[in-house]
């Protein structure tokens, strides 16, 4: 933790200390597991579904934890434990007080779709200048962002935080411990409608986080999303997309299949032509993202077009694939009816036919029979030649699309059909929520041979 001690942890969460603790020893990070646990860390003992991190106390000690945040002490130890009602609740307090003590940019992710993605990208990009932290994985939540706050010290110089949520309120919590000085907002899409009923819902959950900002920080926003377009704040609004009336925008896109895309990115009086080492439209608003948090933190035109280049795309995050027999883009991370029309938008722009491989989009609320019948249409309307899907609410989906696609009652079922509607050539993509366990279905699709 950034100049925050053992003492400074009792006095954020007025907690009480148990056992024998050096209090002015330096806290490192936060850590909820006890084998990850390094000299001087901080073990908080959280209860979970299926374990209870307090019966690893002794071992984070042991591992050489500074203290740990439990709310009670086990058995027979004698060494610093600072005890609390509530874990959670402490936690937060703790790093509020941490992020009190930072006094670096701290640039805040959010939106409903692509917030790992331009997390990415505009470390790739801050980092060509600036020591930069970043949030690791996806840890966006009560638990994570401390977590990632916890890892901030003196030698960094900019940090990058992703936020996510699914609730009312939530938003505020995290934003609370962040205290961005730059805030992006993605897409406002339907992602938690069970929570958060509408698009209506979905802006102002997500925009709670500029609640917790300076009046002089920045707020990016795609400009070319309908919902952050009618946004008002007292902070400076910068709008990315591409849309003319974007203050950054590209220019002249080009795509190249498994080489990535390329365009111009205009903005603040400057063109950057920039090469992107990853497929598809949301590509380009990833590049957007990150020049658009450039040129406010000042870097040259090298370090954004050297940044955008040095981008990697994490997990399977629309990875784009020549097998030697079709080209695969497999896109199982998750999926939202707005991520997936633009994945379908990527798809069409690859010469030849062009194959879906779909489940379900899940926490979809009671919309989620219309959003997936809608997103047949879409697929219909854009010119899909075939829809191979699974899951119960799929089947809207390929209803909708009629002759054009077909049903599976189980996975096994679609992988076992694949070798019969995919031919050598066609443009595949595979894209469902991460909860419905598409990624074998992509892994078959690369064995697919003349042989099948």
């Amino acid at each position: 933790m950034y100049n925050f001690t053992v003492k400074d942890a009792l006095r954020a969460c007025g907690g009480k200390l148990s056992g024998k603790c050096a209090s002015d020893a330096p806290l490192g990070a936060v850590v909820i597991d006890s084998r990850a646990v390094r000299q001087g860390d901080l073990f908080v003992a959280y209860r979970g579904e299926r374990t209870d991190g307090h019966n690893y106390i002794t071992a984070a000690l042991d591992n050489g934890a500074a203290c740990c945040l439990a709310e009670r002490v086990p058995q027979g130890e004698g060494r610093g434990i600072i005890v609390v009602d509530d874990v959670q609740s402490a936690l937060e307090a703790i790093t509020r007080a941490c992020r009190a003590n930072i006094n670096i940019p701290i640039v805040g992710v959010t939106g409903s779709v692509g917030k790992t993605t331009a997390k990415e990208m505009i470390w790739a990009v801050l980092s060509q200048r600036m020591n930069t932290l970043k949030t690791e994985g996806n840890l966006n939540n009560q638990i994570g962002v401390p977590m990632t706050i916890s890892r901030i010290t003196p030698t960094h110089e900019a940090a990058v935080v992703e936020m996510g949520i699914s609730d009312f309120g939530e938003m505020s919590v995290l934003a609370s411990m962040v205290r961005p000085t730059v805030a992006v907002f993605t897409v406002i899409g339907h992602a938690h409608l069970e929570f958060l009923h509408d698009l209506d819902g979905v802006l102002k959950a997500k925009t709670e986080m500029i609640d917790f900002m300076p009046t002089d920080g920045t707020v990016i926003i795609n400009g070319d999303d309908v919902k952050l377009r009618t946004l008002q704040c007292r902070q400076r609004i910068i709008s990315y997309g591409l849309g003319a009336g974007c203050e950054v925008r590209a220019e002249n896109i080009r795509f190249d299949g498994e080489e990535g895309a390329a365009c111009d990115i205009i903005g603040f009086d400057r063109r950057v032509a920039v090469r992107i080492p990853a497929y598809g439209q949301h590509m380009v608003y990833a590049a957007l993202e990150g020049a658009a948090v450039g040129f406010v933190m000042g870097l040259t035109d090298e370090e954004i077009a050297s940044g955008v280049a040095a981008f990697h795309t994490v997990g399977r995050r629309g990875v784009v694939t020549d097998t030697g027999y079709i080209t695969l883009i497999d896109d199982c991370y998750n999926a939202n009816p707005d991520s997936m029309r633009c994945a379908v938008d990527s798809l069409m722009t690859l010469p030849g036919r062009h194959i879906c491989v779909f489940s379900d989009m899940r926490e979809m609320g009671e919309t989620s029979p219309m959003l997936h019948r809608e997103l047949g249409e879409y697929a219909l309307e854009k010119g899909v030649d075939f829809v191979m899907a699974y899951g119960p609410m799929s089947r809207c989906l390929t209803t909708a699309m009629g002759a054009r696609a077909r049903h599976f009652e189980t996975r096994e079922e679609l992988i076992a059909a694949l070798p019969q509607y995919v031919r050598r050539g066609d443009n595949v993509l595979v894209k469902a929520s991460l909860g419905m366990h598409l990624e074998p279905a992509a892994d078959a699709l690369k064995a697919l041979t003349d042989n099948k």
